[in-house]
């Protein structure tokens, strides 16, 4: 079967697209990569997306960009597989994450009618639609419904993909929002463990952002932040935050690490005496030690020899320094391009392989990971045709 995975993450970049060709033998699930890119969202729509990821975003502008998305990932997914010479008619399956614009796995339970929730936009029929295909997507709500926090899904692939014979590994992420699975040995009694461990990338673009009124989105290999000075007392203030320390299961994004969180952080940022690049440069040295704190929570008890990174995070050098700084000299920090995977284009084949599943009645969640009370076969489907 050939799935096209559609991913567009908390960081905004783009739409990933990767096409891969899955087959089912003797148990064992094979895939080959057939090809992936990345198409860039334009400024007027990352600016028109950010708007949305406010709790007092007008609802009609939610509802209209749904159906907007949906378009959008159909003409996108058409116009890649034009330019590759790859036919339409060889996709069997479209399997689209969405774009998440609220994500709220824990509520106040004096609220009488909040419930946990998630809100992934770009409408899997009007994707159906339009491209013609099958179309599996919305995968978080499900997890949700059976008492899970709809994330992180991507731990249940790495315990397919990565976990070894000869020691632990942990699989990091680092998009917007950073996340870790933690894998034992195989055949250890030690449990997988996996949660976001806060923010990746979110406060860092979003700091850049800022001091470039918007022209950049990013910190190109970090050189923003290696020209800052980290301030060590206000960086222990603010890992004190208190997701940190709430106990995994755990999943975050924008509602906690988005707009209002960057505003106050360049305000104290001000009020310091931080220059804009010193105020860079202590945004990276939180998701660093934020990480590499919860990496070494299992070092020992996991025997981990190895982390493998993924994510546009493994592009920032300093962020990558950072993190190896903080961790141990022996423990092998590696990417996942070196185990022949693009490190961009992880979390799209993830859901090209949750959709597989999902499309074939499978299980395709781990609760170990999300904190659901059973697994279960996450995705809605809208038939093409």
């Amino acid at each position: 079967m050939r799935v096209c995975g559609l991913m567009s993450g908390t960081s905004l970049d783009g739409l990933d697209i990767v096409i891969t060709d899955f087959s089912y033998n003797e148990g064992k699930v094979r895939h080959e990569l057939v090809h992936f890119v990345t198409v860039p969202y334009d400024d007027e729509l990352k600016k028109e997306l950010h708007k949305l990821m406010d709790s007092a975003a007008p609802l009609h502008l939610v509802s209209s960009m749904n159906m907007y998305l949906g378009e959008m990932y159909a003409d996108s997914l058409m116009e890649v597989l034009q330019d590759v010479g790859i036919g339409m008619d060889t996709v069997d399956l479209i399997s689209s994450h969405g774009q998440t614009i609220w994500h709220e796995p824990e509520v106040e339970p004096n609220r009488s009618y909040a419930r946990p929730n998630t809100m992934q936009i770009g409408d899997i029929a009007v994707l159906a639609e339009r491209a013609g295909k099958t179309v599996i997507g919305d995968f978080r709500t499900r997890d949700i419904a059976a008492g899970g926090q709809g994330a992180p899904l991507v731990p249940f692939a790495d315990q397919i993909l990565f976990q070894s014979e000869t020691g632990g590994r942990v699989l990091l992420n680092i998009g917007g929002i950073a996340n870790l699975t933690v894998l034992p040995r195989l055949r250890s009694e030690q449990p997988i463990i996996a949660y976001d461990t806060g923010p990746g990338n979110m406060v860092i673009d979003a700091c850049v952002a800022k001091l470039t009124g918007g022209h950049s989105s990013f910190d190109k290999d970090g050189e923003l932040a290696k020209g800052g000075t980290v301030d060590d007392e206000w960086l222990g203030h603010l890992a004190s935050h208190e997701y940190f320390a709430a106990s995994a299961p755990k999943s975050t994004g924008r509602e906690l690490f988005g707009t209002a969180f960057v505003e106050t952080f360049w305000t104290e940022g001000d009020e310091r005496g931080q220059s804009s690049t010193d105020k860079i440069a202590t945004a990276t040295m939180l998701t660093a030690k934020t990480i590499a704190t919860e990496i070494q929570r299992y070092i020992q008890s996991h025997d981990v020899k190895e982390v493998i990174v993924s994510g546009g995070g493994v592009h920032n050098q300093t962020l990558m320094g950072f993190l190896k700084a903080q961790l141990p000299e022996d423990l092998k920090i590696m990417t996942i391009n070196d185990l022949g995977i693009d490190a961009d284009a992880k979390e799209a084949f993830v859901f090209a392989f949750l959709g597989y599943l999902g499309i074939h009645k499978m299980p395709n969640s781990l609760p170990a990971a999300t904190g659901a009370k059973k697994a279960t076969i996450m995705g809605k489907i809208a038939y093409g045709g």
